[in-house]
């Protein structure tokens, strides 16, 4: 059973791969922020994200005999998992968490533009792995800033395209439909459509928004009621009412945790 020692558990250094590589070496390296899975960014959470109120939260060593289920990663088992991942996972190796994560995602991408290194794509990413999005684009600039994502990259496939022709090509080649994502004339409210299944969500960047080329890679251009005198919500508030309402539309339910 998984004890109940919210305060037990050490820093490790295993299972630290970005979900496209595939080597154990890849497992042990940092990414571009300099900590590990198992360190500072997640299993010591020694720093709160932008979105973090609560206490921290984890679970102390094993208690009793191993379990010999290939999924469970000793480091762990020995040490205590506290890093940022539901009960069902707790002390699962990474390379465990995605290949499950793999069986359960959905028919839904999410694509975000990084042209002048857009600071809600880290948010965009979180909530993406929240709703089990099959992959995560980024459109222009290859880096982000990741703290807001809180490792969750780390579970979550994420695709670079240096442009909107590109990823216009890969959804064509994978029989998706494009939805755009923007208040501006001739939208059609999200409130009155019915998404499709297989689409890649598409959001602008702060403050401009959707240009000009994103509106003519779209399929379907949809708006979000607003009723306030802000003429926007930013791309990470817009990105999870939208992949909720794929939710609501799509989604089993009997399948959420």
């Amino acid at each position: 059973m998984i004890p109940n020692d919210s305060s037990g558990g050490h820093r490790s250094a295993s299972d630290d791969q970005h979900p496209a590589d595939g080597s154990r070496d890849a497992d042990r390296q940092r990414d571009g922020s300099g900590a590990s899975e198992h360190g500072t960014s997640e299993q010591g959470q020694s720093e709160a994200g932008p979105t973090e109120w609560g206490a921290q939260v984890g679970v102390g060593p094993w208690e009793g005999e191993w379990p010999a289920d290939e999924h469970y990663d000793p480091e762990l088992l020995e040490q205590g998992d506290r890093r940022n991942v539901v009960d069902h996972y707790r002390y699962w190796s990474r390379r465990a968490i995605v290949a499950d994560l793999d069986r359960r995602r959905h028919g839904f991408h999410v694509a975000i533009e990084n042209f002048q290194h857009d600071h809600n794509i880290g948010t965009v990413v979180r909530t993406a792995n929240a709703f089990a999005a099959r992959e995560v684009h980024i459109v222009g600039r290859r880096r982000w800033n990741r703290r807001g994502a809180m490792v969750t990259d780390r579970y979550q496939h994420v695709r670079h395209h240096p442009g909107l022709d590109e990823l216009r090509a890969y959804a064509e080649e994978h029989s998706l439909r494009v939805v755009a994502v923007d208040n501006t004339p001739g939208a059609t409210p999200i409130e009155r459509v019915e998404l499709p299944a297989d689409c890649v969500l598409l959001f602008g960047q702060e403050g401009t928004g959707l240009g000009d080329d994103s509106r003519r890679i779209a399929d379907l251009v949809v708006s979000i009621a607003q009723f306030g005198s802000t003429r926007s919500i930013n791309a990470g508030v817009a990105s999870g009412i939208v992949m909720h309402t794929w939710i609501r539309q799509h989604a089993r339910l009997e399948n959420a945790w």
